[in-house]
């Protein structure tokens, strides 16, 4: 079978599945978020899952992945839309693909607001307003990607669904490498 009708029949049965992938959130001493597939001391566990459609739900554990506003703050972070639309879980790149990212945030970002990107943990330098970027030369291996929206004002802050894709680099030996 021709590798692109094994990627295209792999994808149509994604499709059709309902993907579960646990992530592990800490806040470190400094106050940073962090997201891993692996787990860590003090680390809360977090399930997420895709829809058919490609679109993840955002993960909220019992105790909700809304850090707590400052006393007398009001609500601030009221999003009906806060997901990572692109990549979409468990997708795979090949080679020196550019991974497009965006985040679909609806409303719009409020201007006492920032997003932090999050790549296997480690915060991203990207600017503060950024919701589409590309990651480019990425290794092979897996990828956990989230962002966290935060409001200046009131200090209240919202992860987003977390992103596992994967970057796969054609194997040196293989006839066709260049």
């Amino acid at each position: 079978m021709h590798p692109r009708k094994a990627w295209l029949g792999l994808s149509l049965l994604a499709a059709f599945a309902v993907h579960a992938a646990v992530v592990y959130k800490w806040v470190d001493a400094d106050g940073v978020v962090h997201f891993s597939d692996q787990p860590s001391p003090g680390a809360e566990k977090i399930f997420t899952s895709s829809s058919t459609a490609g679109t993840v739900t955002s993960p909220r554990s019992a105790a909700g992945s809304r850090q707590a506003p400052r006393s007398g703050a009001v609500g601030a972070i009221n999003y009906s839309e806060f997901s990572i639309v692109s990549p979409v879980n468990d997708q795979t790149f090949f080679g020196d693909d550019v991974v497009a990212v965006h985040l679909n945030l609806t409303p719009a970002l409020k201007s006492e607001q920032s997003i932090r990107w999050h790549l296997n943990g480690k915060q991203l330098d990207y600017p503060p307003d950024a919701v589409a970027f590309s990651l480019s030369h990425l290794d092979r291996g897996s990828y956990v990607l989230a962002a966290t929206v935060t409001d200046q004002q009131s200090g209240e802050s919202e992860n987003s669904n977390s992103v596992t894709f994967y970057v796969r680099q054609p194997s040196a030996l293989a006839p066709l490498h260049k």
